[in-house]
């Protein structure tokens, strides 16, 4: 594709990239007084977190199969079993065939990791950030965040209150029949997973953080990825999102520090991904070796940089907020 006589010029307007700036100042200023250090990692490894639904670009360098990364966890974490104590990265992380109002296959994101913090501690520290970045980038904004603004809704909750549906304890057949209420039925396959993320994305999230930052926490233990599952509840676990006007701005976990039991979600994730003909990916050997040597107790979140910005901007895409977005890039 070539660019046309006009499509040379950034997305965005001149004015959004010195709020981008601004924005990207403060978050460094506002992590820094709370003692996280600034790390750069690699954007290309030989390791990859395995996701079910995420797909990472690949690249051969000089005979070895390496990635873009999809986020910068994997690096970090090897950071911090190396003894790093608390810190934070803004970077470049890369999804294939992620392209919509609020995904751009290449993205900003801001990811931190508190040494010996809870995913509670994280959820304060992302309501304290949230706020700060309100108050340098949109006073108006900053001004509707008043002390009871964020509020916090379990994943249960969630599905009871907009679906009438007891989420931890319902069948496939309770979800699928839910979907079809819903009109959702096409192409919905019987994993439960699938079906919960569909509910989920079609008929709960839209309607998350309308009043006001809302934390969606305690996901189903199915839903880990690389979170600890609750002690108090194994049907849970620790985990969060926020949201912000019904979209997702940050994901935060409770860290899983036991290289074992990230070996047993890594071969359900390869079995899931085999299932849907996804390209199997190798894992993260640097992250399981560095798990193996001890990783320190910890709470991290992945924040969506350009998607923060939108929605404190009252922007309707992300593309508003990038200077080249990939059709023009």
């Amino acid at each position: 594709m070539s660019l046309g006589a006009t499509n040379w010029k950034p997305r965005c307007s001149i004015e959004m990239l010195q709020l981008r700036a601004r924005l990207q100042q403060c978050l460094r200023d506002f992590f820094v007084e709370h003692d996280y250090m600034e790390v750069d990692t690699p954007l290309l490894s030989h390791d990859i977190v395995i996701d079910v639904n995420l797909d990472p670009f690949e690249l051969p360098v000089t005979g070895n199969r390496m990635f873009l990364q999809t986020s910068p966890e994997a690096s970090m974490k090897r950071l911090l079993a190396a003894g790093s104590g608390s810190i934070f990265q803004i970077t470049r992380s890369f999804r294939s065939a992620e392209q919509g109002v609020l995904h751009n296959p290449e993205f900003t994101i801001v990811e931190w990791y508190g040494l010996d913090t809870s995913w509670q501690d994280q959820i304060m520290l992302t309501e304290q950030l949230v706020r700060t970045a309100a108050s340098n980038v949109s006073e108006q904004f900053a001004e509707q965040l008043n002390p009871d603004k964020f509020t916090v809704t379990t994943y249960q909750q969630a599905f009871a209150t907009f679906l009438d549906l007891d989420v931890l304890t319902a069948s496939i057949s309770q979800l699928r029949k839910c979907a079809a209420r819903n009109h959702l039925v096409s192409s919905v396959s019987d994993d439960r997973d699938d079906l919960l993320n569909l509910l989920l994305a079609a008929e709960i999230e839209p309607k998350l953080g309308l009043r006001g930052p809302e934390f969606l926490i305690d996901y189903p233990s199915s839903q880990a990825a690389l979170a600890q599952t609750s002690l108090d509840d194994p049907r849970v676990a620790r985990r969060f999102e926020l949201y912000i006007a019904g979209t997702e701005i940050c994901n935060g976990y409770q860290e899983l520090t036991n290289p074992e039991e990230l070996f047993q979600r890594d071969v359900r994730a390869q079995a899931r991904r085999s299932q849907l003909n996804s390209v199997p990916l190798p894992g993260a050997p640097g992250l399981m070796s560095a798990m193996e040597s001890g990783l320190p107790r910890c709470s991290g979140v992945a924040l969506g940089f350009d998607r923060l910005l939108m929605v404190l901007t009252g922007r309707k895409s992300i593309d508003e907020c990038l200077p080249f977005p990939i059709e023009r890039a």
